[in-house]
């Protein structure tokens, strides 16, 4: 329930301390006018007990126990210590605040106003005379607890609701995020088997079908043409290796990023070079796995077209971001006539992440593919 929430919070400690020193001031009170003659040890039995029933609340409560069921003993005890010894009925106020944590609103509301009327009789009975801002003080008393609590009630329950609604919405965007990112990769893949497998199996395909028309006109063009055919099936064999290797990509859970990515330049190109710069702090999953595509997906560019002697990969720790540069010696290239997917979806996968990508490269001057990513709060 939701005063339950507030019950065991600061407003709850208040309330119990307010509980017990009333308790103790009209316990003294009652000593004062009646000393410990007549009825003080059931008054003092029922003291005990009443104090112990609310400590056995208070216990429960803040265990996150069933005290619920406690409050009624609670109340019962207080009824007899009210009814027996009036001056008890100061500490009507705490009750009627554990009533209305305790209880939902359709029995916490009969439930007060009854302890109210109560509470009102009991005050008069203390100067023998029927005096009605004594009769009313509870009854105006308690329904102002009722409603500050209905109160404190709905505001509690308003924004546990936008709370629930904020989880939902980030849980929707996380999930349109990952098929988002699926989506991409899906997209990536075909975009790579067609510029690769694809063409090359169909110019295989030609050469062969154009050895079958010459093999009985020019059976040396045939032949060569066989071995042109030949040629791009192996090619072909090994892009189709290459893009099975980026799809088993290194397994992030059993090895530090570093590892990761230096496996993964390899598995392109043996001789590549792992650079760590900065201290190493925990990166999010998300950032890890971008930077470890980032690398496949530069490493094999270069593999495929830079004709490159040195490849490295610079880890860089900074505060607040993480960069990776990759970067070779080969042929280079002139950045603004590039095509091909593979550098579109590196930008992509940063850019999705808050962060900034860029490229550097002229032709016979090498290649720099440089990524930086935020690892703050707002890094997802």
């Amino acid at each position: 329930m939701q005063g339950n929430a507030a019950f065991r919070g600061p407003m709850g400690l208040a309330i119990h301390a307010s509980f017990y020193l009333l308790l103790a001031a009209s316990t003294a009170r009652y000593l004062t006018y009646h000393g410990v003659s007549g009825r003080w040890v059931v008054v003092a039995a029922l003291v005990v007990t009443l104090a112990g029933l609310y400590a056995v609340v208070v216990v429960q409560s803040r265990r996150g126990g069933p005290w619920q069921p406690w409050v009624w003993p609670v109340l019962t005890s207080w009824v007899v210590l009210v009814w027996l010894a009036p001056s008890f009925a100061w500490s009507a106020f705490p009750i009627f605040f554990l009533c209305t944590s305790a209880f939902p609103r359709r029995i916490a509301y009969p439930v007060v106003a009854g302890l109210a009327v109560f509470a009102g009789v009991e005050f008069a009975s203390f100067s023998g005379r029927t005096e009605w801002p004594v009769l009313l003080a509870p009854l105006c008393t308690g329904a102002l607890i009722v409603l500050a609590f209905g109160q404190v009630q709905r505001e509690n329950a308003e924004r546990e609701r936008l709370l629930g609604e904020l989880v939902d919405a980030k849980s929707r965007l996380a999930e349109r995020e990952r098929e988002a990112g699926v989506l991409s990769e899906r997209e990536r893949i075909a975009r790579e088997i067609h510029d690769t497998v694809t063409q090359g199996l169909t110019s295989a395909l030609l050469h062969l079908e154009a050895a079958d028309e010459l093999r009985d006109v020019d059976p040396r063009k045939a032949r060569g043409e066989i071995e042109v055919a030949t040629a791009s099936l192996r090619d072909n064999l090994a892009e189709t290796r290459n893009l099975v290797h980026y799809l088993g990509s290194p397994d992030l859970a059993t090895q530090s990023l570093d590892a990761a990515l230096l496996a993964a330049a390899r598995g392109y190109v043996p001789s590549a070079q792992l650079q760590v710069v900065g201290d190493p702090v925990a990166l999010p999953d998300g950032v890890r796995h971008a930077l470890l595509r980032i690398t496949q997906s530069a490493v094999s560019n270069v593999r495929r077209h830079a004709h490159a002697q040195t490849v490295g990969v610079t880890l860089t720790y900074l505060p607040g971001a993480v960069a990776l540069d990759v970067f070779d010696d080969g042929v280079g290239f002139t950045v603004g006539d590039a095509h091909g997917f593979g550098l579109p979806a590196m930008r992509q996968r940063v850019e999705a992440l808050g962060g900034t990508f860029g490229v550097e490269s002229s032709p016979g001057e090498g290649t720099v593919v440089a990524a930086q990513v935020p690892v703050g709060s707002g890094t997802r």
